[in-house]
């Protein structure tokens, strides 16, 4: 859960500038990591908020290359990355095309580092046309 719902902050900044401005008022926001304001593929309303059906099929995909590690802690499912995953992770972090996302990512950390019930909270208090929407509406 927590994995969906940074990675929904990531994708839509206007949420993540909305909730950084309720959170820190006085942190800088940064800037916007898409520069177009394009989302790629957008989110589903899914049980607990926003979700992305694609997750199984990446992190299937990363645990295969061995980039990341599953661990399930009292029948959690949680993940973490590799030695080989982390050098990956830190030569995109270094590339000059991916420094928008690494900052947002950053910030994210920074200001959101909280469990995945408590972020879900947070978005449904802060967006309540998320928690309105169908299951399965494109968000």
């Amino acid at each position: 859960m927590k994995l969906a719902k940074l990675d929904f902050l990531l994708r839509y900044p206007e949420h993540f500038n909305h909730l950084m401005a309720e959170r820190r008022p006085d942190a800088d926001p940064g800037d916007d990591p898409w520069l177009t304001g394009a989302i790629e593929q957008s989110m589903i309303r899914y049980r607990y908020g926003p979700w992305d059906p694609a997750y199984y099929a990446l992190l299937g995909a990363l645990t295969g290359k061995g980039l990341i590690e599953p661990k399930h802690e009292n029948a959690v499912a949680t993940y973490r990355t590799t030695p080989a995953g982390r050098a990956v992770a830190q030569a995109l972090a270094e590339s000059e095309s991916w420094r928008p996302v690494r900052d947002r990512a950053r910030l994210l950390r920074r200001h959101f580092n909280l469990t995945g019930t408590t972020l879900k909270d947070m978005i449904y208090r802060a967006f309540p046309d998320i928690v309105e929407a169908d299951w399965g509406t494109q968000l």
